[in-house]
């Protein structure tokens, strides 16, 4: 198994981490002769969403990235990862690959001293530590997106088919359960 990791700008080297510690083979994808590499899941880091557009399309790396999304490929996108995967951005013209059917809000728990950490129910996984860092959190939901998680009444992670978008950043802390999650997903391709 190998993962592809979005290596542009944010918060990747601490997924390779990660990675490396499960022992997990992974890729950084700089460019687009990176994303056009074989690789069996994809890693979308938290970060600044705009920055991050704009680079996987000055790199050459949106379209042959969002053809393997398209075709489902498996794939964990944190913070601003989940704003390049939503559908929609309420507060934002922005879109990006849009293959995520859901509604998010940027930055909505505002500038990085509304940054805080808690710990709350995750799926079937039981409780994890979630560190939210200028988050967005997902608004509304479409047909097919299973809810995996909530704050405070806000939905901030969620399943649809192969992918797996998460406002807040699994990698800032000790817990794998996520990462394993996601993992587990890639096999059972």
């Amino acid at each position: 198994m190998k993962v592809g990791v979005l290596a542009v700008q944010g918060a990747f080297a601490e997924h390779e981490e990660i990675l490396s510690q499960l022992g997990v083979d992974y890729i950084e994808l700089r460019n687009g002769k990176d994303a056009r590499q074989d690789f069996d899941g994809l890693i979308l880091p938290g970060g600044e969403s705009t920055t991050q557009g704009k680079l996987l399309r000055e790199l050459d790396m949106f379209e042959p990235l969002k053809e393997k999304l398209v075709r489902g490929l498996p794939v964990l996108a944190t913070c601003a990862g989940l704003i390049l995967l939503a559908e929609e951005i309420s507060n934002d013209t922005a879109r990006y690959f849009g293959t995520l059917p859901v509604t998010v809000k940027r930055n909505a728990y505002g500038r990085q001293l509304g940054s805080f950490y808690t710990e709350e129910q995750f799926g079937d996984l039981g409780k994890v530590p979630m560190t939210f860092i200028r988050a967005p959190y997902v608004e509304s939901v479409r047909a097919g997106v299973e809810i995996l998680a909530r704050v405070e009444q806000k939905i901030v992670g969620v399943r649809y088919k192969n992918q797996i978008g998460l406002s807040f950043h699994p990698e800032l802390n000790d817990n794998r359960k996520i990462h394993q999650m996601f993992l587990a997903s890639i096999a059972l391709i």
